[in-house]
């Protein structure tokens, strides 16, 4: 899965494409039910896009000093729709049409999953499972237990199936079909942590 945010691409953009995007933007997103109360007024954006496109004029006929203001003017147009980029994607929390609809262009960044705690996984041979745990810092060993689930009332009964030092354990000789439950342990200079939630598999 992936969030989408606005991208700030504009300041690659050329003299002229920058304001013909400014415009856009300004277009999409004043009036726009989705954002009633963007940090920069209309008014505000409006005369910045019309002070960079003056500028842009005037460079085409003037000096060193003329092109000078017209990058200036260009780098407060800059700052002007970055400041609005971000508040369309503090309103926006990732939607993408959100952001579309305001004008804005969009990326997509990756969205960092946790680690699971514990996983199992098919063994290299039939009858055994390879877990993998989330390796705890300060960990100097792991103990592992594992449960037959038959789904009986009376509860689990645990057994103890091996330790290690590192975070996984491969188990062999387990009975095909059947439904087996794992959870582990860490042993740590502060002592032994409670057992992990435990994961389901059944065997094959």
């Amino acid at each position: 899965m992936k969030i989408s945010k606005p991208v700030i691409d504009f300041a690659r953009f050329s003299m002229s494409e920058k304001v013909t995007f400014f415009r856009h933007v300004n277009d999409q997103l004043y009036g726009n039910p989705l954002f009633t109360t963007p940090d920069i007024t209309f008014a505000e954006a409006k005369a910045a896009v019309d002070a960079l496109e003056a500028a842009i004029l005037a460079a085409k006929e003037g000096g060193p000093t003329a092109v000078s203001a017209m990058h200036d003017a260009a780098e407060r147009a800059d700052t002007l729709y970055r400041n609005l980029a971000h508040y369309v994607e503090r309103i926006a929390a990732g939607d993408e049409t959100s952001i579309l609809s305001s004008g804005f262009h969009i990326s997509k960044q990756p969205v960092k999953t946790p680690k699971a705690e514990l996983a199992a996984f098919d063994g290299e041979h039939s009858g055994s499972v390879r877990l993998v745990a989330k390796a705890l810092l300060g960990a100097v060993a792991y103990l592992w237990q594992m449960a037959i689930d038959d789904a009986a009332e009376t509860g689990l009964v645990w057994i103890a199936i091996g330790s290690s030092t590192r975070a996984t354990l491969d188990v062999s000789g387990l009975e095909v079909m059947k439904r087996y439950k794992f959870r582990y342990a860490a042993i740590t200079a502060n002592g032994t942590t409670d057992y992990c939630e435990p994961v389901t598999k059944i065997i094959i």
